[in-house]
């Protein structure tokens, strides 16, 4: 039996789906604006639309077919739990091998406000507190927001050195750009001798002694929201698809709705998400309450949410539900 997916609510190109049941061509990912499913939607809408990506705030799986993503639906909160707290384990562990240079690249992918940049920022801090001592600039630096070809191929070159660490947080606009993308793999060769070339006149590069080529010994991490694996363009897939085949790459595997839910209560659980605001057992149960029955009308369910929600109880004890309903969660 082919798997299904019944959509409570979701749309597609603005029109709703409500409460229909769909064969499932492919498990639900997440995406720019949320979840999406891919569907066979022919028995409702037609032929033509024997393949579509539908956007679904609630859903479930059903059908006795078993496919990874049931399986994973079998997972108790403990396990999914297990599992998430081993890939950021190894998120910190391929950090510290790029400040050794064991590693001379890594790709971290994961949804925005799950604490990817977290974990390696404080790793490679914890690294530069020996060139603070010593007096040395920091052996890393993290980069953020839009970056031009040749801006990159300066960046690169200051951190060109062995044991340096250039990391690239949000610099999406570098996976969109061919040019860039081309220095970005010239960088990450997996060759002994990495060479990188500017071969067009300029005067910045004059005016900042980078000379045209140079030699690039240092290790880069990636972070980005963005999937590989679903970038759909074919042009961009051949260029991604050679970056994964030079670096490491580290899916965080928060998919779903559920996982991103379990990561919050996980740090929290620690004691690394509430600690500043003094609450008990039981405010910090009731903040991850409130997210858990709001998860399809809360704006993201992130750990920058659940900091908003921790604002608002601590500043408005007894109508912060009332506030975050009007300032946190989508119009009904």
């Amino acid at each position: 039996m082919t798997a299904q997916v019944k959509i409570i609510n979701g749309k597609y190109r603005g029109a709703k789906l409500e409460n229909v049941v769909l064969p499932m061509l492919r498990p639900a990912v997440a995406g720019a604006k949320g979840d999406y499913v891919t569907v066979d939607a022919s028995s409702i809408m037609g032929e033509d639309f024997a393949k579509i990506r539908v956007q679904v705030d609630d859903y479930e799986y059903v059908g006795d077919a078993v496919t990874e993503t049931q399986t994973a639906k079998t997972e108790t909160d403990e396990q999914i739990m297990d599992r998430i707290e081993e890939r950021f384990e190894i998120l910190n562990e391929m950090t510290r091998a790029t400040v050794n240079g064991d590693v001379r690249a890594m790709i971290v992918v994961g949804p925005p406000g799950v604490g990817k940049s977290y974990g390696v920022e404080k790793e490679l801090a914890e690294a530069g507190m020996l060139d603070d001592i010593a007096g040395r600039p920091r052996c890393y630096e993290v980069v953020k927001g839009a970056m031009t070809p040749i801006g990159l191929y300066c960046k690169l070159h200051e951190f060109s050195e062995k044991n340096r660490v250039l990391v690239f947080d949000d610099c999406d606009s570098v996976l969109t750009d061919e040019l860039s993308l081309n220095i970005l793999k010239a960088a990450l060769d997996s060759s002994k001798k990495r060479t990188i070339h500017w071969n067009a006149d300029s005067h910045k590069l004059r005016n900042e002694g980078v000379p045209n080529k140079f030699n690039f010994y240092g290790s880069v991490i990636f972070i980005t929201n963005i999937k590989f694996d679903n970038v759909r363009s074919a042009k961009m897939r051949d260029h991604l698809d050679a970056l994964m085949s030079r670096c490491h790459y580290l899916d965080l595997t928060l998919d779903t709705m559920r996982d991103k839910y379990l990561r919050i209560k996980q740090i929290a659980r620690s004691g690394g998400l509430f600690k500043e605001y003094g609450m008990d057992h039981a405010g910090e149960q009731e903040i991850l309450t409130f997210m858990l029955e709001n998860q399809n009308r809360l704006r993201e369910m992130s750990l920058r949410m659940a900091i908003k929600l921790a604002d608002l109880r601590r500043m408005s004890p007894g109508r912060w539900m009332s506030i975050a309903e009007n300032t946190c969660m989508k119009v009904r």
